[in-house]
């Protein structure tokens, strides 16, 4: 199993950055993907950014390629998000999520095994 533990959330105006992070434990050596996942209270989970942790190839939606970026540091089995030109509608609860799997979609949640417990990010305009 993966134990996920978020930090870094906050708030900030709009146009401003925050960087996530997420520690990882456990069984880290078996995880092929993880990601960062975003919802906001009435809505589903979506999809913000995904990395196959063994290729390194990365995955964002739409809303935030060019303002976005994930990446990783495997000796120290963390995962960062780092998010520029902030807006209002990037404010959500932010999960990290790592999966097993060798085939996953990467914007479905439910191939995500392992979360943690997110972190709050306020984008105020």
């Amino acid at each position: 199993q993966v134990q996920l533990v978020e930090s870094g959330g906050g708030s900030v105006q709009a146009g401003g950055s925050l960087r996530l992070s997420c520690a990882a434990s456990g069984y880290t050596g078996g995880v092929n993907y993880m990601g960062w996942f975003r919802q906001v209270p009435g809505k589903e989970r979506e999809g913000v950014a995904v990395i196959h942790t063994r290729a390194g190839v990365t995955y964002y939606a739409d809303s935030v390629k060019g303002r976005f970026t994930i990446s990783q540091d495997n000796a120290k089995n963390t995962l960062f998000l780092q998010m520029s030109s902030l807006k209002p509608e990037d404010t959500g609860m932010y999960y990290c999520a790592a999966a097993y799997r060798s085939v996953i979609i990467w914007t479905r949640p439910a191939d995500f095994g392992y979360w943690g417990q997110g972190t709050q990010v306020t984008v105020s305009s």
